[in-house]
């Protein structure tokens, strides 16, 4: 008895002394942080950057975090936001959820912490509803063990981050409300820049990325007096904040805000605030993406105008998006003349025919992919490199991803529309191999996470693709220039015209689109006319 009493205090006392060498500590302005050594990799998971914003903090703009005294584990991840299952299975390294959600997670390559690495923030998609920094397919491991100190960050989302009402207006300096995700963000930014020496990065070389809503607040941040002073490069992957048409200004957006508290069934701010966030979330009940504003503190003017002057962050953009973002759900082309009239309006008969539909079978094929992924987003995240290449004053290098996803590995499955996976439905079809790259596809190639995502069945072609993408990620986030050895020559789309755009797939190529860009040049001149400047 008393030989296995001191066998078990010896596997104990040896299993303390791992987990002992494999902890590491940073300090940072806050405090003592204690994360962990992976094989050379230091984690750092949960780190709050901003206080919790509960009870009174409730949409507020991100408060300081307090420090603390001793040190803070920081192994494990922060809960995510408040959020339903909106966009299927997504997959989360925590199950916690809480409005208590502005934790930031750390992977670093450095050893002695003194090495002034370049740094990426990535920004989560999801619609502004949905997603977390715990999703493992923007870890940052496979971008350590490339040299770059890498760097996930939560944000408040549906409700909590983008509500606006004319009580929470009084209550700020600034006379505004709304947008606090956004806020998150750039306070985020702000405590990564502050504190990233610490953990062996460079604060003077922070990159800042994002996928989908990730990618609309890159170009939001880049207008934002709030945060465009903070960073050195951006990268975004499909969409923008400058679409077809003007932000809410405040007033709308107050208007808004208000029916949906309405909804809810409240009628003061104060009985909003006291509502659980479970039951506030639910009874919201966000289904649509919700819109920011020009609530006088994130956003002073509209973004369109601020790229128009040149105001906007003169960093270095690496942007594009896939090439088959979404598809036409609809029968015939009088359907898909009535589905683009609701975005192009009376400009439609003039803009339709540039898609080149003429047939039943032309709305399943390349026309009316592109028809309904300009709807979507791709128009947007053309008009943001458009607008940066004349403006900007810095390189600008745009791509469009094309390599499809392999088949799933389990039958009875299907994807949802941010990389999340559903059971198939009565009468639905199982998926199968897509014939682009579909939204959302290009994450785990472009983070080289393939690994993490065990849904799909991965082939060499997938690594090999993988390793391309990655390497031009990792080239310009090192250098502000995606080029490098062994990769086939990105050139900037700076003045020339058509734009030329790198062909990202396993043979890489590089297109000039014309008919695409003039198409865009219309939509500019008819839809979006009320936003270009006098």
């Amino acid at each position: 008895m008393y030989n296995r009493l001191f066998l078990t205090l010896m596997v104990l006392v040896q299993a303390l002394s791992i987990s002992a060498q494999n902890n590491v500590k940073v300090k940072v302005a806050e405090g003592i942080l204690v994360g962990t050594d992976a094989s050379g990799i230091k984690i750092f998971k949960g780190i709050p950057f901003a206080a919790p914003p509960i009870g009174d903090l409730r949409w507020r703009e991100p408060q300081p975090v307090t420090g603390w005294k001793g040190e803070r584990q920081a192994i494990d991840f922060g809960p995510n936001p408040m959020q339903e299952a909106i966009f299927g299975d997504m997959n989360f390294g925590t199950k916690s959820m809480s409005e208590d959600c502005l934790y930031l997670n750390v992977w670093t390559p450095a050893k002695t912490m003194k090495e002034r690495l370049p740094v990426l923030i990535y920004f989560n998609g999801g619609g502004l509803m949905a997603g977390s920094g715990s999703e493992p397919r923007y870890a940052g491991e496979k971008m350590a063990r490339m040299g770059i100190v890498s760097v996930t960050a939560n944000y408040r989302e549906g409700i909590f981050g983008f509500l606006s009402l004319p009580e929470l207006s009084k209550e700020n300096q600034w006379h505004g409300s709304g947008n606090y995700g956004l806020m998150d963000q750039a306070a985020a930014i702000r405590w990564v820049k502050r504190n990233i020496a610490a953990f062996g990065g460079d604060p003077n070389r922070i990159t800042i990325a994002g996928e989908s809503a990730g990618s609309i607040s890159v170009s939001a941040l880049m207008a934002s007096p709030m945060s465009k002073k903070l960073f050195a490069q951006a990268i975004g992957s499909s969409g923008s904040i400058l679409a077809f048409r003007p932000l809410p200004t405040l007033q709308e957006a107050e208007e808004d805000g208000t029916k949906l508290m309405k909804k809810i069934g409240c009628h003061l701010l104060s009985e909003l605030r006291a509502m659980p966030a479970e039951e506030l979330m639910k009874k919201a009940h966000i289904r649509k993406m919700p819109i920011p504003c020009i609530d006088g503190m994130f956003f002073t003017e509209q973004p369109e105008k601020t790229f128009a002057k040149g105001s906007q962050a003169q960093v270095p953009l690496l942007l594009g998006g896939n090439n088959q973002e979404m598809t036409l759900f609809v029968s015939n082309i009088e359907q898909a003349k009535e589905f683009a009239r609701r975005t192009f309006g009376d400009a439609t008969d003039e803009i339709f025919p540039r898609y080149g539909i003429k047939t039943e079978a032309d709305l399943k094929g390349r026309q009316g992919i592109d028809l309904a992924s300009d709807l979507f987003l791709d128009f947007s995240t053309w008009h943001w490199g458009h607008m940066h290449a004349k403006t900007g004053g810095r390189p600008v290098y745009r791509y469009r991803y094309c390599h499809p996803r392999p088949p799933m590995k389990d039958k009875g499955k299907v994807a949802g529309l941010a990389g999340g996976v559903q059971n198939v439905a009565e009468g639905q079809v199982e998926s199968q191999r897509d014939k682009g790259a579909v939204h959302s596809a290009d994450i785990e190639y472009a983070m080289g996470t393939l690994p993490t995502n065990l849904v799909y069945n991965w082939q060499p072609e997938d690594y090999i693709m993988s390793d391309i993408f990655n390497g031009y990620y990792v080239n310009y986030i090192k250098t502000g220039n995606p080029n490098g050895l062994g990769l086939p020559e990105w050139p900037l789309v700076n003045g020339k015209v058509p734009e030329p755009i790198l062909q990202l797939d396993v043979n890489v190529s590089v297109e000039q689109d014309m008919q695409r860009e003039n198409r865009y040049k219309t939509i500019l001149q008819h839809v979006c006319k009320e936003q270009i400047p006098k």
